[in-house]
């Protein structure tokens, strides 16, 4: 019985994880380097994420500077920001460095953009109901094998709705920033 709980926690703070990550993705009109975090750049006939061929910082609120490791790879690691269509960035360089400014967000994109959020939060509401629902055939069957008892399955069901409603409380918050952040001007 600990084990479907403890088990059931663990997937709940995955699914959430998750979720954090997919938020960081999405580009609020401000710089931040976790936007270039899906970027692939080809090097050498193999694909590597970005944070491995250059150093990226945040110069300002509308400014990130792409520094390569290796000079020679600045015109691939342009080419990759410039046919990522979801980040819809247009990279400058100096043969040194390369320069992201970041745009800000149009308010038809940022409805576009909370749409996404809400279809990405949804997602992860519905793996967390479907851990649940696992979890309590679990516990179920250990009922009708008579493995626990009804009281215990009963307190078990309990400590699950608390468990599920605090976590719908803290998907919840997380949109609710990612939402305000994105309409900020």
């Amino acid at each position: 019985m600990d084990e479907i709980i403890e088990n059931l926690k663990r997937k709940f703070d995955q699914s959430i994880d998750h979720l954090k990550e997919d938020l960081k993705s999405f580009k609020t009109g401000r710089a931040n380097t976790a936007m270039l975090d899906n970027v692939k750049i080809e090097i050498y006939g193999t694909q590597v994420p970005i944070k491995q061929v250059a150093g990226i910082t945040v110069i300002d609120s509308k400014m990130i500077q792409i520094t390569p490791f290796d000079p020679t790879t600045i015109s691939n690691i342009t080419t990759s920001i410039r046919n990522d269509t979801s980040l819809g960035l247009n990279p400058s360089d100096d043969g040194r460095v390369i320069r992201l400014n970041i745009p800000p967000l149009t308010e038809e994109r940022r409805l576009d953009l909370i749409k996404s959020i809400n279809q990405k939060v949804e997602e992860c509401l519905v793996r967390i109901r479907t851990t649940r629902h696992e979890a309590l055939n679990d516990l179920n069957n250990l009922e009708k094998n008579k493995t626990i008892s009804r009281d215990d399955l009963s307190r078990q069901q309990k400590n699950i709705e608390e468990l599920m409603q605090k976590k719908r409380l803290e998907i919840d918050q997380l949109k609710t920033n990612k939402e305000r952040e994105i309409l900020t001007i």
